[in-house]
C-alpha cells in the first residue's frame, strides 16, 4: 500500500530535465550552480571561506590597505546623519523606575478610586514588598587552640565544640580534634562546617565513630568531602551506638546515586540515627531514608512512653 507523500513523488519519475534547465535564464542557472556547490558533499569538511566561489563581479581597485579602509570607514560614518529618536530624550526618569517608591509609599494604600468612582480606602490593593537587610555572620568566637586541649585533657565542662565557618585551620589540627574525641568522654556536640575539610579529616572521623561512645550529633556541611570520606562515615556508623544526629549536606560537588544507595542501606540497618541532614538527588534512596528516620523516632517515642507508664 503506497503511502500519501509516495503518491506526490510519482509524478516527478516522467520529468525532462534537459526541457527545464532550457527554460531557466542565465542568472537563474548561475543561482542552480551555487545551490550545488553548497549541496556537494565533498565541500562539507572544507573551511567556510572555502565552501563559495568568488561572485564578485567588480574589478578589483587595487591592494588591501587595512589603513585605507578603516580611514574610509571612518569618514563615511562621520558623514553619516543621525536618525531623530522616536522619544526624544529629555534626561527625566520616570514611569517604571518610580513605580519602587510608589508601591512603597503608604499613601498610596490610604486613598485610591474604589469601583464606583468615589474615594475610599480600599486595602491591600498593591502593596510593596519591605526589603530586609541581609547582615553578615559575626565570626566565630572560638578558640581552636584552647578547645583542642582541653578535648585532649577530657575537660568536663566542654561538652560542644562549634568550629563552624574557621577556615584557617590545618587539616592535621582537624584530624587532631578527631584523634581527641576517640578518648573524650564529655563532649556530645562536634560541628566543622565550613572549614574546607576534605576526605582525610572524614576518615579521621570515621575512625573516631567506632570507638567513640559520647558523641551524639556531628556536623560537616558545607566542605570538600567527596563520595569517599562519605563512605567512609556510612560504613562507621555500622559500629556506632551513640550518635544520633548526623550533617552531611552541601558538599562541594555531589556525592552520586551509588554512594546515596549507601547512605540508604546504612540508616535501615542503623536504629540510632534519628536526624540525617542531607538532600537526596535521587527519589529512591530518598524515600527509603525518610521511612528508615521515620521509623527509628517512632522506636524512641514507643520506649519513652513505656518508660513512663513504668
Amino acid at each position: 500500500m503506497a503511502l500519501p507523500f509516495q503518491k506526490e513523488l510519482e509524478k516527478y519519475k516522467n520529468i525532462d530535465e534537459d526541457e527545464l534547465l532550457g527554460k531557466l535564464s542565465e542568472e537563474e542557472l548561475k543561482q542552480l550552480e551555487n545551490v550545488l556547490d553548497d549541496l556537494d558533499p565533498e565541500s562539507a569538511m572544507l573551511p567556510a571561506g572555502f565552501r563559495q566561489k568568488d561572485q564578485t563581479q567588480k574589478a578589483a581597485t587595487g591592494p588591501f590597505d587595512r589603513e585605507h579602509l578603516l580611514m574610509y570607514l571612518e569618514k563615511e560614518a562621520l558623514e553619516q546623519k543621525d536618525r531623530e529618536d522616536f522619544v526624544p530624550f529629555t534626561g527625566e526618569k520616570k514611569a517604571v523606575l518610580g513605580v519602587h517608591n510608589l508601591l512603597n509609599n503608604p499613601k498610596f494604600d490610604e486613598e485610591t478610586t474604589n469601583n464606583k468612582g468615589g474615594k475610599g480606602p480600599v486595602r491591600n490593593v498593591v502593596k510593596g514588598e519591605k526589603v530586609k537587610p541581609v547582615f553578615e555572620e559575626p565570626p566565630n568566637p572560638t578558640n581552636v587552640e584552647i578547645s583542642l586541649q582541653q578535648m585532649k585533657a577530657n575537660d568536663p565542662s566542654l561538652q560542644e565544640v562549634n568550629l563552624n565557618n574557621i577556615k584557617n585551620i590545618p587539616i592535621p589540627t582537624l584530624r587532631e580534634f578527631a584523634k581527641a574525641l576517640e578518648t573524650n568522654t564529655h563532649v556530645k556536640k562536634f560541628s566543622l562546617a565550613a572549614t574546607r575539610s576534605n576526605d582525610p579529616v572524614a576518615i579521621a572521623f570515621a575512625d573516631m565513630l567506632k570507638v567513640n561512645k559520647t558523641l551524639t550529633s556531628l556536623n560537616i556541611e558545607s566542605n570538600f568531602i567527596t563520595g569517599t570520606g562519605i563512605l567512609a562515615l556510612v560504613e562507621a556508623l555500622k559500629e556506632n551506638d551513640t550518635l544520633t544526629e548526623i550533617k552531611i549536606d552541601n558538599q562541594r560537588q555531589q556525592l552520586g546515586t551509588a554512594v546515596e544507595m549507601e547512605i540508604a542501606q546504612m540508616l535501615e540497618e542503623n536504629s540510632r540515627i534519628l536526624k540525617f541532614g542531607y538532600q537526596f538527588t535521587k527519589q529512591g534512596p530518598r524515600t527509603r531514608v525518610a521511612a528508615a528516620i521515620t521509623k527509628n523516632n517512632d522506636l524512641v517515642r514507643k520506649k519513652r512512653v513505656e518508660a513512663d507508664r513504668r
